[in-house]
């Protein structure tokens, strides 16, 4: 078993936590950092990485940045040879 298992935790105000490590490349982690910046210029507080990612993760809509357009993955997926019912 995994020594760090990190159970959810109910809030009060209905939301959950839940503790997670993930590993990040350093342009990322400075991305975080400009983005708890702009958040701490809004609020006129201090503002850990921690809050500046669950900040991002509720007001920002997910978009994979390595995700290729829909468009593109039609025409991958046409361009494949097709396969015959004969073996």
């Amino acid at each position: 078993m995994n020594d760090r298992v990190t159970p959810m935790h109910a809030l009060p105000d209905g939301e959950a936590e839940l503790s997670l490590v993930i590993r990040l490349p350093w342009e990322d982690v400075a991305r975080l950092g400009q983005e708890a910046g702009r958040l701490a210029a809004q609020t006129g507080r201090p503002v850990t990485l921690d809050e500046a990612v669950g900040h991002r993760l509720r007001t920002r809509q997910a978009v994979p940045t390595h995700a290729k357009p829909v468009v593109e993955q039609a025409a991958a997926v046409s361009a494949l040879p097709r396969l015959t019912g004969t073996a």
